[in-house]
């Protein structure tokens, strides 16, 4: 069976990962300058460019939607302390870099611990926390017309990848809805986030006019688009690995649950190297900066995982049910054959 395999194989993974879990300095302050420098050079530009064409502003800002990512990436490895050896460093950095995704710093990384926890399992609180909603093939089967409707309407890339990502960082990253103990600990620290978010922006916006949102909004929903599709490539592809609690596993959800993005170097650089998800997933101690190394001097870590490149990962926008008894996402398409043939009986 191959999760007894992944368990036996990758036995000693602690002992693997241990020594790329050390923060270099060097490497994260170099990070930081070679991330924001060319991000306010873009901003700027994209501000001087409103005089020519906004379509000029806009394809600038898809680039600068990318270096958003990257930005976001140093935010959630200070969300793990896992950039700089210092935790008042790490906090530093990542409130500050909340000032440019919007996503408030201590409440999401939050969030995203607990998500690191408990990914692939299939309790209603564990999987509505951190990871793109979904349903399975009896979740979805027990739903009324309306219900299926919704959800279908729910699963389009329109709505999935474009409204619900502008949703998202509108109201659940302004207003705590996340109830379990350790995120509740948080819920000040939304708050006070976003106020100081409201007031640097109402500063910018007296500052250099309305235009400040002509060229920040559309960074910021380049960045969401980008974000909700790299996490849900690497979460919701077919061979996902999706158990409950009691049979859930921390290694195998970690290697099976998570995909290797495998993209041209250029995205993988812009991104943060997130691509290497299940290594992230392992240990979340790992710097981004040491990922591509883990992965290089381990083919191990490599061997179980599933590996997506930008084409492929382009069906995995077909994928919205998880089925139980195949162990796979599959398509509207194929319930509804599924349905006709009376396999549900």
């Amino acid at each position: 069976m191959l999760e007894q395999e992944i368990k036996q194989q990758l036995k000693d993974w602690k002992k693997i990962i241990k020594r790329y879990q050390q923060p270099d300095s060097k490497r994260a302050w170099w990070q930081v300058v070679n991330t924001f420098g060319p991000f306010l050079a873009l901003w700027v530009l994209m501000y001087f460019s409103l005089e020519w064409s906004y379509w000029i502003t806009l394809g600038l800002g898809l680039v600068n939607g990318f270096l958003l990512a990257r930005i976001f990436i140093i935010q959630h490895d200070c969300g793990h302390h896992s950039f700089l050896e210092s935790k008042g460093w790490n906090d530093a950095i990542g409130n500050f870099c909340s000032f440019f995704s919007t996503i408030p710093y201590k409440y999401w990384s939050k969030i995203h611990n607990y998500h690191h926890g408990h990914s692939g399992q299939l309790e209603e609180e564990p999987r509505e926390i951190g990871d793109v909603p979904f349903l399975t093939v009896e979740e979805y089967r027990n739903l009324s017309r309306w219900g299926r409707f919704k959800y279908r309407l729910f699963r389009t890339p329109v709505v999935l990848f474009i409204v619900t990502p502008i949703v998202y960082l509108s109201g659940p990253m302004r207003w705590p809805t996340i109830k379990v103990p350790v995120v509740r600990s948080a819920h000040v620290a939304l708050f006070l986030n976003n106020l100081w978010i409201g007031l640097v922006y109402s500063g910018l916006i007296y500052l250099l006019g309305w235009e400040f949102l002509w060229v920040q909004v559309p960074i910021i929903i380049f960045f969401g688009t980008i974000a909700f599709w790299f996490f849900y490539v690497q979460h919701q592809h077919e061979e996902t690995y999706k158990k409950w609690k009691d049979e859930w596993d921390y290694l195998v959800a970690a290697v099976s649950g998570s995909t290797y993005y495998k993209l041209p170097k250029v995205f993988n650089w812009l991104t943060g190297n997130i691509g290497f998800h299940h290594i992230h997933h392992l240990s979340s101690l790992i710097p981004n900066y040491n990922l591509p190394r883990c992965a290089k001097e381990n083919p191990i870590l490599q061997k179980y995982v599933t590996t997506v490149t930008f084409k492929e990962s382009l069906a995995c926008m077909f994928n919205k049910l998880w089925d139980e008894q195949q162990e796979r996402m599959i398509s509207f398409r194929e319930y509804y054959r599924l349905e006709r043939s009376g396999v549900f009986g």
